[in-house]
């Protein structure tokens, strides 16, 4: 099977890497793309076992170029967020299929147009919620699937971003709504697209509240960082500034992106504290779905530790369970934790709560990764998928539906309705296919 990336930022090598090196064997990439030279040079030169002239290299403005010259079978799209509809629907209409990052669009116009053009063409949307793979997620799945805890009717949902991986946030192209659709497509389509999955249902309504309480000027001014600069490099107060970012003295960022900067102008490293952040990082969420469950959802970008809490309320009994990734911040430094990580326990009614041996995987995101890249390409190789992990655009776009709602009733203070919101917006979706 054929394979181009377009998009060589940082999150792209995964895939790179698992095509060209762990299944080698049954996957070719035959292509790469970006509007960067020089992060596309330094993505063609990590491609092993190169022979001629080396992986075949593309600017972004000859994406139909590459598809008619490397005919792959499939795009991946690895982009930022707001561009993602551009090449999804290009690749389609040239007769690809796609697998792309999450969120999969960021807002109804750009989900619009990819569900008109995957309509149209019958081509495949794969979009790569690694979360469902994870070995206690998918425990979670597996529990709920056998009726341990009876019907579901309420979750309280919280994930914790630390001072660290919350703060980077507000450094990059995420910062602007209009770019990402804010923490709540970005980030929390992870968190909206699960509760989906282990409900087998997909949201309603939606009333949200939100701000930006932390990351803005005031709160540089408490720090006695009043003096910030707009960026991290030359910042004359970085020395003093716990969430200083040190281009110049990490050798993966100088060359990915302080060295490439000549070449877009990207900066990776802009101050937490400016005055032209759009996005919040304090949110939270009310949503009603179809089963009949109502979901309580909190995310918070600057907490002293990282990771979530969530609690499943059900006819029977309580589900709960808590995974800390890091124990604290402290001088920008994290601290992760070596025992009792991740916990999950099982409370019947009238029973003792029953602490699970939570499963456990090796590699990237708890081992997430490896499994979802095996399905995606060699899915022969692999075991039957009992859980339905695999994600269509159907799941990426009631995933990202319920922070684009949310966005709509922090602006306007009401709830909103989703069939209204896909009616008002001429959008036609049918409904996600329970495992």
């Amino acid at each position: 099977m054929k394979y181009a990336i377009v998009g060589t930022g940082a999150r792209h090598s995964m895939f790179r890497d698992a095509i060209t090196q762990i299944h080698a064997a049954t996957a070719e990439l035959v292509a790469l793309s970006d509007i960067n030279d020089h992060r596309l040079a330094l993505s063609a030169q990590e491609v092993p076992d190169q022979t001629g002239n080396g992986i075949a290299t593309y600017r972004a403005e000859q994406f139909e170029q590459m598809i008619a010259e490397q005919k792959p079978a499939t795009v991946i799209v690895t982009v930022p967020d707001y561009l993602h509809h551009e090449y999804i629907v290009a690749a389609m209409r040239a007769g690809c299929n796609v697998v792309t990052e999450k969120p999969m669009t960021t807002d109804l116009s750009r989900l619009k147009a990819i569900l008109d053009a995957q309509r149209e063409t019958g081509k495949s949307v794969s979009v790569t919620f690694n979360y469902r793979y994870t070995p206690a997620r998918t425990q979670i799945k597996k529990i709920l699937q056998s009726g341990a805890i009876g019907d579901v009717t309420a979750i309280d949902f919280s994930w914790h971003l630390d001072r660290v991986h919350g703060a980077d946030y507000f450094r990059r192209w995420h910062r602007y709504k209009e770019n990402s659709g804010g923490l709540l497509v970005h980030k929390s389509t992870h968190h909206f697209d699960l509760v989906n999955w282990w409900l087998g249902s997909v949201p309603e309504s939606i009333s949200a509240r939100g701000q930006l309480a932390f990351y803005k000027p005031r709160m540089a001014d408490q720090l006695g960082l009043s003096a910030h600069g707009p960026r991290c490099h030359d910042c004359p107060v970085a020395p003093e500034c716990d969430f200083r970012m040190d281009l110049e003295t990490d050798d993966k960022l100088r060359k990915l992106y302080l060295e490439a900067e000549d070449h877009d102008g990207y900066l990776r490293d802009k101050c937490v504290f400016a005055d032209d952040i759009t996005i919040e990082d304090t949110m939270q969420v009310s949503v009603r779905y179809r089963s009949g469950a109502m979901l309580n959802y909190t995310l918070c970008a600057y907490s002293p530790w990282e990771g979530l809490e969530i609690r499943f309320h059900g006819t029977k009994g309580e589900l709960t369970h808590k995974h800390v990734e890091v124990h604290g911040v402290f001088g920008g430094k994290r601290e992760r934790p070596v025992d009792d990580a991740m916990t999950t326990t099982v409370h019947i009614a009238g029973q003792q709560p029953e602490p699970m041996d939570v499963w456990e995987g090796t590699g990237d995101h708890g081992g997430a990764d490896p499994i979802m890249l095996g399905y995606l390409l060699d899915p022969n190789a692999m075991e039957p998928d009992l859980y339905g992990r695999s994600s269509t655009h159907v799941d990426g776009a009631w995933s990202i539906l319920t922070g684009i709602a949310a966005n709509q009733s922090i602006a306007s203070g009401e709830t909103v309705h989703i069939a209204q919101m896909l009616e008002q917006n001429n959008i036609v979706l049918r409904e996600a296919e329970p495992p």
